[in-house]
């Protein structure tokens, strides 16, 4: 919770919380359960309850919630402006140069982290799939079967052992958990370092093993952990400690760090450089400034150049099985794009099509995570299991619907190619100058079946009845791979299905269009990933990077907008559907509707503690100790003030740090002056994640209890406030484009309490608000 609401309420999420999922039906309980306390508190009377002469609890405050915020407001403190009038110009010039610095050193460590990925997969997946073909050639059947499941079985158990045991946070694709933390919630262990280490050999042994997922999306997480890595000074638990790099202990500067992380993830994994500005801007991040852009830019300049300079090293032949295709994955710039009126209407088909398909594939894969909450609860050896099963229907439906297909003749000009077991053409089963459609899309690598649907010139190359086979394979496939416990990214399935059905409807729609089926793939691929993921311009243009086409720029953006319009008709992105199924408590950029007929007060629930500007210690280590507040205002009373008045909010973490020191004094007097001389602003900055102050760390003697401190050093003399009686539409768009923490609501006549309540986010989740008024409706 984030300092505001009654301490019993903590820790029932995490109680139902598996594998990062909630069931609905728990959700719903949770959140009711809160509700009608909630309710009981707001309908009792304003009590106020003294702890002593200076310090009360009255009965309003917040909601509650296990997951915190983060401190992205800055805390204008006594010591923080001691500290800014301190500094000189050399160690502000020392500050910029990090920044910069620390973005170079992002792209750098994410674009080999990219390419170690790519070599990797390539190299293992390709030794699986050259053994398999060669007891094929041999017409070894079995063995063939039984060296390509083992393998695949072999890989995904390891890839689930590590998520199951080292880091379950490392499954699934990691965007949701990315795009929560820069809307401002730390989730548990969610960057921690072992999350970084299973999730870059997790998505190795993972994708190798064959499944239907990409490694694209694990990339996004695995650039925000970098990020995170070394903008928190490394680990003290790992003994990787910078302290050169004390500016950035805090949230906002973190926050930027891992937005460059996220944006450099995604240029590392489609090599597309803008397309992960874009991304970043679009999709991950939730505040944005043109100087932050500037820095992201240049974090995926970074990476391109990495990737460019590793691919020119490989074009000696020194990267084993590394495919030499340069910069660009999937290049259609060959075809010939010459579109008409029918062309245009093929793509406003293939767009709404995609709209259905990605609602439908949205509705699935909620109820599939659902089901699988159910399984990867009862423990690690459930969750291995269940990939286990995964695995094995993967194998057998990738080696066994080929055997359906019959073989096709070798184009003549393209003999050479054919009788490989490399690029479009595998012969499978077939004899020399034959080739098995099907075998050449399922034993392949997920990027080497994409370039096959994504080949121009080749209308022919796949039978309809194939492409039919394939898209329903790996649409299911897709579905029920998404949620077992190894790191899995979306968009190479949706690319892959994507670009199925797109070649289907250019084979269909041959006789009246100009357009290659090639080109009609790569649209295919547009419209699902649009109906699935609801974004416009930054998926343009990575698919522009990625495929080198900027003529086919104006129908890849109609498809984008007809799908995703089509699709949200139906329901929400597959990554907002995450996060809520996730239980994280996300701001959304607009408020609700039913928002406008509520003011701030009417959410504010308790109890909230107080202090006073001079406190006792007894106070504060009994508030501390009973209750899991974050944020605590101080009020300033006689003899001290003339009346009371809010003086502004203090930190749990600073009041820890404060305690710990024991800068204490026998009378209620003002010593700030020696709290200033004896602290720096540094001392009270957020530590990295396990490595702060705790209440048990926390040695005060009976005869310090009774003895005062001043506040006011470390509270932040101006904290954000909002009259009683505004919106609380209004209040939830201030909270979420200033990046809030704690809102405090002061009341609007005089002769009152200097504080109404605060609110924290969990204030403004649908589940508290219309639980505390039920008869208002969602969508008014």
């Amino acid at each position: 919770m984030d300092g505001e609401g009654s301490s019993n309420h903590i820790g029932g999420m995490n109680d139902l919380e598996n594998e990062g999922f909630l069931d609905g039906k728990e959700i719903e309980r949770y959140w009711s359960e809160i509700s009608e306390k909630s309710m009981i508190m707001y309908k009792e009377p304003l009590l106020t309850k003294r702890m002593n002469t200076t310090s009360q609890i009255a009965i309003v405050g917040a909601n509650v919630c296990s997951i915190e915020s983060l401190d992205y407001e800055i805390v204008e403190n006594e010591l923080f402006k001691q500290d800014w009038r301190s500094r000189k110009k050399a160690q502000i010039f020392q500050y910029v140069v990090l920044k910069w610095a620390l973005a170079l050193l992002i792209g750098l460590g994410t674009g080999l982290v990219g390419f170690f990925n790519n070599i990797a997969v390539e190299n293992i997946a390709g030794f699986k799939l050259l053994l398999t073909s060669d007891f094929m050639s041999q017409k070894k059947y079995f063995k063939a079967f039984a060296a390509y499941a083992s393998c695949n079985i072999g890989l995904a158990a390891a890839a689930a052992a590590l998520c199951a045991f080292i880091a379950p946070a490392a499954a699934g694709s990691g965007i949701p958990e990315v795009k929560a933390y820069l809307n401002g919630i730390d989730a548990h262990s969610i960057l921690a370092p072992s999350t970084l280490f299973v999730k870059i050999f997790g998505s190795i042994l993972g994708v190798s093993a064959g499944f239907v997922v990409g490694k694209e999306g694990p990339m996004v997480h695995t650039g925000a952990c970098i990020a995170s890595l070394l903008g928190q000074g490394g680990s003290r638990k790992y003994h990787l400690t910078w302290s050169w790099l004390k500016y950035f202990k805090n949230d906002q500067d973190r926050r930027d760090l891992i937005t460059c992380g996220a944006a450099a993830g995604v240029a590392a994994a489609f090599r597309a450089p803008v397309g992960g500005v874009l991304f970043a801007l679009e999709e991950a991040a939730s505040w944005w400034r043109s100087a932050l852009l500037w820095r992201t830019f240049f974090t995926t300049a970074v990476v391109a150049i990495v990737l460019r300079a590793f691919i020119e090293y490989c074009w000696t032949g020194k990267c084993g099985l590394f495919g030499q295709g340069g910069l660009i994955m999937y290049d259609v710039s060959a075809a010939t794009e010459t579109y008409g009126v029918p062309d245009i209407l093929a793509v406003l088909f293939l767009g709404v099509i995609g709209g259905i398909f990605g609602s439908l594939y949205n509705y699935l894969v909620d109820k599939v995570l659902r089901t699988y909450s159910i399984i990867n609860e009862k423990g690690a050896r459930s969750k291995i299991l269940l990939v286990v099963t995964i695995c094995i229907l993967t194998t057998c439906c990738s080696f066994g619907l080929p055997w359906f297909s019959k073989c096709i003749a070798c184009p003549a000009d393209l003999a050479v190619t054919c009788s490989t077991e490399s690029g479009n053409f595998k012969r499978f089963q077939c004899q020399s100058g034959y080739y098995n459609d099907l075998a050449s899309l399922f034993l392949n690598t997920n990027d080497d079946a994409i370039r096959n649907l994504f080949s121009t010139s080749t209308r022919h190359e796949f039978r309809i009845s194939s492409l039919f086979i394939f898209f329903a394979a790996i649409y299911c496939l897709g579905i029920i791979t998404y949620g077992i416990a190894v790191p899995s990214g979306l968009f190479i399935p949706v690319i892959l299905a994507g670009a199925c059905y797109g070649r289907l409807v250019g084979r269909l729609f041959a006789s009246i269009s100009k357009l290659d089926t090639g080109l009609f793939a790569l649209l295919g691929a547009a419209s699902f990933l649009g109906g699935t993921m609801r974004m416009t311009v930054s998926l343009c243009v990575i698919l522009l990077e990625l495929t080198n086409d900027l003529l086919l720029l104006p129908l890849v953006m109609l498809v984008l907008l007809v799908s995703k319009t089509v699709a949200d008709s139906f329901n929400k992105g597959v990554y907002d559907q995450i996060v809520k199924l996730k239980g994280l408590p996300y701001m959304e950029a607009h408020a609700e509707p039913y928002m406008k007929h509520l003011a701030a007060r009417d959410v504010v629930s308790g109890p909230l503690v107080t202090f006073s500007g001079i406190e006792k210690v007894g106070n504060i280590m009994h508030a501390l100790r009973t209750t899991g507040h974050n944020g605590f205002p101080v009020i300033d009373e006689p003899p001290f003030t003339d009346a009371p008045e809010l003086c502004g909010l203090v930190l749990r973490s600073h009041l820890l740090v404060l305690l710990k020191g024991k800068s204490f004094s026998r009378n209620q007097v003002h010593c700030g002056g020696e709290i200033l001389r004896k602290y720096a602003a540094l001392d009270f900055a957020k530590a990295g994640s396990g490595k702060g102050v705790k209440l048990e760390d926390l040695n005060i003697e009976e005869e310090e209890m009774e003895m005062y401190v001043d506040l006011h050093p470390i509270t932040n003399a101006s904290p954000y406030t909002v009259v009683e009686t505004m919106s609380l539409a209004k209040a939830a768009i201030l909270f979420r484009q200033v990046g809030l923490r704690h809102m405090c609501v002061v009341p609007k006549s005089q002769g009152r309490p200097p504080i109404v309540g605060i609110l924290t986010r969990h204030d403004f989740m649908p589940e508290h608000i219309l639980g505390l008024y039920p008869h208002l409706s969602p969508h008014k």
